[in-house]
């Protein structure tokens, strides 16, 4: 969510969705905002987990959630809106099904476009996690038995979705993005596990540009600069993401955990950890292999890792 929303590296230590002082700052919904977009967050369960409420809360969202009691603080002045029992049709302990929430946004869209307002809504899922339990018959795999029935229902709800979604008037004028978090696992003992951040991300339904499959290396903090720009979208900021499209584009990526930082260019993996330990790896599409260090790759993650938490720091990423 910091990498996506924030466009930067994700900052060592908690995420800046859980920080204090996180209010007010320049994100992609502050790009849609000027646009004349309404933002709106939906999650399946109480936002107030991982508090997401009251970093959305304060950074322009509208927010629709299971609203279990939990209260808003005052800092917040948008709206927020419960998903109401007769709305859900299965939960568990993380929330409810992702069809259930798909189909809340798809009423929400409606109600958006009936007013003519734009929207861009950000949409948090929950079922692919364990005990991995979904609504029975929605696919031929039982619920509750592993990781394997949990994607199989994810990917069949994303397919519902748009199916139902085809066959509004808002579906012409709308575009989808798809990304995912990391994929399984992805906690390593030692350092990390690359190819667990290896992840999928789609940008679907723009017409005026060709399908196509891009192969060279991008980063979660990457999307949305490069949908503004398919978009023809103008706006300052002081995102790290780029377009990918660009010719200048240098490929590389980003992954982390609490305490270690890494930073990708093709083979070459560098990574960060406490006490001011750093090392260099070569990845080799199953291992990494530990090499002496280049300092220059070590002056470019540092740097981007360091001005990306000073900026936080010192209020430098608030909204002008």
């Amino acid at each position: 969510m910091e990498a996506v929303t924030l466009s930067i590296p994700p900052t060592p230590g908690n995420s800046i969705v859980k920080r204090v002082d996180n209010q007010n700052l320049y994100t992609i919904s502050s790009v849609f905002k000027d646009k004349g977009y309404q933002n709106l967050f939906f999650y399946g369960d109480d936002g107030y987990f991982d508090n997401m409420n009251a970093f959305f809360g304060v950074n322009n969202f509208d927010i629709y959630d299971r609203g279990r009691g939990s209260i808003l603080s005052d800092k917040i002045n948008t709206k927020r809106y419960t998903i109401k029992d007769d709305e859900v049709t299965f939960e568990n302990a993380w929330g409810i099904a992702d069809d259930d929430i798909y189909r809340k946004v798809l009423k929400v869209a409606d109600e958006k476009y009936s007013t003519k307002q734009p929207f861009f809504a950000s949409v948090m899922t929950t079922s692919n996690h364990k005990p991995y339990t979904y609504e029975a018959g929605k696919i031929d795999i039982p619920s509750g038995s592993g990781r394997q029935g949990a994607v199989k229902y994810a990917d069949f709800a994303i397919g519902d979705f748009l199916q139902k979604a085809k066959q509004k008037p808002w579906f012409h004028n709308t575009v989808f993005i798809f990304i995912a978090d990391h994929c399984a696992s992805s906690a390593a003992k030692d350092a990390i596990d690359v190819k667990n951040h290896h992840i999928a991300a789609f940008i679907y339904n723009l017409p005026s540009h060709v399908n196509q499959n891009v192969t060279q290396e991008v980063s979660q903090i990457d999307i949305f600069p490069t949908l503004f720009s398919m978009l023809n979208w103008t706006y300052v900021s002081q995102f790290y993401g780029k377009d990918v499209f660009d010719k200048t584009y240098q490929p590389r990526s980003f992954v982390g955990t609490y305490i270690k930082l890494g930073m990708k260019k093709g083979q070459d993996v560098f990574i960060l950890s406490d006490q001011k330990k750093g090392n260099q790896y070569i990845w080799n599409h199953k291992d990494l292999e530990e090499v002496k260090i280049n300092p220059n790759f070590k002056k470019s993650i540092i740097s981007n890792y360091q001005t990306a938490d000073y900026l936080f720091s010192n209020h430098l990423l608030n909204e002008k």
